[in-house]
C-alpha cells in the first residue's frame, strides 16, 4: 500500500516498478516490524518499501526487478549468487575492529553442562535457521566434517533426516513444521519474525528458555549482562568464556551483505542512499520491538565491496566448502572413474587440452576461460579443477583460497631422483646496441608480460618500487604494454590486441593470449617489434624465440642481438646466473584444497602414460607453452600441507608485500579476495 501511495504522489500510474532509477531504492523486508521500520526510514531517505514472506522471496522479487535490495547472511547470499537469481554482494556489514566484516560463528551453552562440543548428540539445538551461516550452514558443516554427524551425501538421505538422528529435538526454522528439527520452535517455525526464535536473538532465546541446550549462533549475540550465565563449546571439546570466541569458534564467517542485482549504477545508489541515514536510526531495532530488522543492530558502518566481487568471491572458499560439503553427492565408489577439469586461456591451449583429454581416456577434461584470473574464479566456483600458473598467479589464487600442489620441474635428473624444487631467472632484456641500463630505465617504454605476473611484472616493479617509493608505473615509464592494466592507462599504450583488423582493438591489453603481447613470447616480441625498450621475462626466454624454432615475427634477430641488464650489471644473453633480477619459484599447478589429492593423482599417471604421435603434456605443437611451460620435464608433488606463502619463499612473499603497498598492482580479483582482512 505504501509502494503505491508513493508512486500516486509521484504521479506513477504503474507500480513501485516505474519508480525513477536515479531517485528511489525499493528494500525489500520479510516481517511487519521491518517493514514499520523501512517505513520510517523511508521518511528520511529515497527509500520505498516492498514486503515479502522471507528471504527467498525477496531474492525473487529482486531478481524480477520488484525490488532492488536486502541484505542477506552467508547462506543466502550463496542462494541469491546462484546462476538461476545472478545477484551479488555490493555493501558488507562492518562489525568494528574485533571482526571488521566477518563475524565468528560460535555454539552458545548455559554454564555447568555436563557435555562439550565432541558430545552433543542427542541433545536439543537451536539455529538462527535453515542454511543460515551461523545457525545451520556452520555448525551441521562441521559436525558432518568431524564424524560426529553421519551423512553419505544427498543420495542416501537429505542432511535434515542426518541431523534429526543426531539431535534429539531441535528449532530449525524454515524445516518441515512436522519434523524434529520444528519440534522446539515456539510458533509456526517459518524462517522469518513471526518465529520467535528466528536469527540469532532468537535462536539465543530459545537456549534461555529451556527449549534447547546449545545456541548455534554470532559472537556478538550474547548480551553484554547476560555473558556470566554462558559459555562456548569449542571445536576441540573444551569451553570458554563468551569473550573468549577468537579462540574458540566453529568458523570466522563473512558479514551480512546487501545484494541486488548486477547493475553498476545501482549498486551506486543504494550505497548513495544508504549513506544519508544515520548509523543510529540504521543499525537500531529496539524502536520496532525486534532485532536485526534489515541490518545487524551489531553492525557500526557499512562497506563498499569491490566491483567484481560475485557471491562466491565474497563468501570465499572456506566457506564454499562447507556450502558444498552439505549438498554433496554420494561419495564414488573406488571403481568410479575420476576425472579433472583443466582450465586454458586461449584457443590454441583448448586445442592442445582437447587431444590431451583424448590421449587420457577423458581424465582430463577441458573447461575455457578468457584469463587465468577467470580461470581462478571458476576453480573456485566448481566449475573447473585446475590450472598451472605462474608464482604472481600462485599468489593471487592463494589468497583467493586455492593450494599449489605440483611444480614444474626443470631438471630431467630431480624426475629420477626427487631434489630441490625447479626456479626460474627473471630478466630485463635489452637490445644489445641500446644504452638503456637498470638505472636509467626511468622514462623508458617497456614491455611485461602482464600485470601480477612474476618475471613480467613483480619481480621488476617490486625492485623499483623498493628503491623508490614510485606507485604509479605509469608515470615511471613513458609507455608500456602490462596486458590486464587500465585500457585507457599509458601501461596499455604499445600493447597490440589480436592484429586483426576486425575486433583487433576490443582485446587490447587483455591479459590473455588475445593479446600479441601478452606472456613470456608476446613481451619478448614487443621488445622484438621495437615497441619497448626493455622486456621483463625470463632467463630461457631470448634462445627459445630465437632458436630453431623460431615464430616468424623473430625471423630476422639471433640471441646475440640482445642482452641481460639489472642493478649494477649488464651482461650475454646465457651469463644470467650473474645478472638476474631475481631467482624466483617454477610455475605450479593450482585447485581447490579438496580437490588435492584427485588432481595430484591424475596427474602423476598422465606424465608417465605413454603419450601418442600428436601429445605431449610438455610440448606445444602450435604455439609455445602451452597449459604447461615447454622446457618441463615432469611435475612434482608440492608437499601437502605447505601453503602458497611457503612455496613463493620469504624472499618473493616479501617483494610481494612491497608491492601491494601500491593498489595498481593489485587485481581486481585479488582486491574481491582479500575485502575480508579478518579471514587473512
Amino acid at each position: 500500500m505504501h509502494t503505491f501511495l508513493l508512486c500516486a504522489l509521484l504521479g506513477c500510474l504503474a507500480s513501485a516498478m516505474a519508480a525513477p532509477a536515479d531517485v528511489i531504492v525499493r528494500w525489500c523486508t520479510k516481517s511487519e516490524a521491518e517493514l514499520k521500520k523501512c517505513n520510517d526510514l523511508a521518511k528520511i531517505a529515497q527509500l520505498v518499501c516492498v514486503k515479502r514472506e522471507g528471504s527467498d522471496e525477496c531474492i525473487r522479487a529482486i531478481k524480477d526487478n520488484q525490488a532492488d535490495a536486502i541484505t542477506l547472511d552467508g547462506g543466502d547470499i550463496y542462494v541469491a549468487g546462484l546462476e538461476n537469481n545472478d545477484l551479488q554482494p555490493i555493501i558488507a556489514e562492518d562489525y568494528g575492529a574485533d571482526s571488521d566484516t566477518c563475524y565468528y560463528a560460535v555454539a552458545v551453552v548455559k554454564k555447568g553442562g555436563d557435555f562439550n562440543f565432541k558430545t552433543l548428540q542427542g541433545k536439543k539445538s537451536c539455529h538462527t535457521g535453515l542454511g543460515k551461516s551461523a545457525g545451520w550452514n556452520i555448525p551441521i558443516g562441521t559436525l558432518v566434517a568431524q564424524g560426529q554427524i553421519s551423512w553419505q551425501g544427498i543420495e542416501d538421505k537429505p542432511v535434515e533426516d542426518a541431523v534429526m538422528e543426531f539431535f534429539s529435538a531441535s528449532c530449525a526454522p524454515g524445516a518441515n513444521k512436522d519434523s524434529k528439527l520444528c519440534k522446539q520452535c515456539k510458533v509456526d517455525c517459518t524462517r522469518s519474525h513471526k518465529e520467535p526464535y528466528y536469527d540469532y536473538h532468537g535462536a539465543f532465546q530459545c537456549l534461555k528458555d529451556g527449549a534447547g541446550d546449545v545456541a548455534f549462533v554470532k559472537h556478538l549475540t550474547v548480551p553484554e549482562n547476560e555473558k556470566n550465565d554462558y559459555e562456548l563449546l569449542c571445536k576441540d571439546g573444551t569451553k570458554k568464556s563468551i569473550d573468549e570466541y577468537k579462540t574458540c569458534y566453529l568458523a570466522r564467517v563473512p558479514a551480512h551483505a546487501v545484494v541486488s542485482r548486477k547493475d553498476p549504477e545501482l549498486a551506486k545508489r543504494i550505497f548513495e542512499v544508504l549513506k544519508t541515514i544515520e548509523t543510529s536510526k540504521l543499525f537500531s531495532s529496539a524502536p520496532y520491538e525486534g532485532k536485526n530488522l534489515m541490518f545487524k543492530d551489531s553492525a557500526e558502518k557499512l562497506v563498499q565491496l569491490p566491483s567484481t566481487t560475485d557471491s562466491f568471491l565474497y563468501l570465499g572458499a572456506e566457506y564454499m566448502s562447507i556450502i558444498r560439503s552439505l549438498r554433496k553427492d554420494t561419495p564414488s565408489s573406488p571403481s568410479d572413474k575420476i576425472n579433472i577439469r583443466w582450465c586454458v586461456t586461449s584457443k590454441a591451449e583448448e586445442a592442445k587440452c582437447d587431444t590431451w583429454s583424448v590421449n587420457s581416456m577423458d581424465s582430463v577434461v577441458c573447461e575455457s576461460a578468457t584469463s587465468v584470473d577467470e580461470c581462478i574464479k571458476k576453480i573456485m566456483r566448481k566449475q573447473a579443477d585446475a590450472i598451472a600458473v605462474d608464482g604472481g598467479e600462485v599468489f593471487t589464487a592463494g589468497k583467493c583460497g586455492l593450494v599449489p600442489v605440483m611444480v614444474e620441474q626443470y631438471d630431467e635428473a630431480h624426475c629420477k631422483t626427487p631434489g630441490p624444487a625447479s626456479s626460474y631467472y627473471a630478466v630485463a632484456v635489452v637490445r644489445k646496441n641500446s644504452d638503456v641500463t637498470w638505472e636509467t630505465l626511468k622514462g623508458k617504454k617497456s614491455c611485461h608480460t602482464a600485470l601480477g605476473r612474476t618475471a613480467g611484472w613483480n619481480i621488476p616493479m617490486g625492485k623499483i618500487h623498493s628503491t623508490t617509493g614510485e606507485c604509479d608505473f605509469s608515470n615511471y615509464f613513458s609507455a608500456s604494454c602490462a596486458p590486464g592494466a587500465d585500457k585507457s592507462s599509458s601501461l596499455c599504450s604499445l600493447c597490440m590486441g589480436s592484429g586483426s583488423p576486425v575486433g583487433g582493438e576490443s582485446s587490447k591489453c587483455k591479459a590473455s593470449a588475445e593479446e600479441l603481447y601478452y606472456s613470456y613470447g608476446g613481451a619478448f616480441r614487443c621488445l622484438v617489434d621495437g615497441k619497448g625498450d626493455v622486456a621483463f621475462v625470463k632467463h630461457t626466454i631470448v634462445s627459445e624465440y630465437t632458436g630453431a624454432n623460431k615464430p616468424a615475427w623473430a625471423q630476422n634477430v639471433q640471441s646475440s642481438d640482445f642482452k641481460l641488464i639489472g642493478p649494477g650489471c649488464s651482461a650475454e644473453i646465457d651469463k644470467y646466473e650473474e645478472c638476474n633480477l631475481a631467482l624466483v619459484p617454477a610455475h605450479a599447478v593450482v585447485t581447490r584444497p579438496e580437490m588435492r589429492k584427485d588432481v595430484v593423482a591424475i596427474l602423476k599417471q598422465q606424465q608417465v602414460t605413454p603419450t601418442s604421435a600428436d601429445f605431449n603434456m610438455f610440448k606445444s605443437a602450435d604455439g609455445k607453452n602451452l597449459i604447461f611451460k615447454d622446457n618441463t620435464k615432469c611435475l612434482q608433488e608440492i608437499p601437502s600441507g605447505q601453503t602458497y606463502r611457503d612455496f613463493l619463499g620469504a624472499d618473493y612473499i616479501k617483494i610481494m608485500s612491497s608491492l601491494r603497498e601500491c593498489s595498481s598492482s593489485i587485481s581486481e580479483l585479488e582486491k574481491a579476495c582479500t575485502f575480508h582482512k579478518c579471514q587473512q
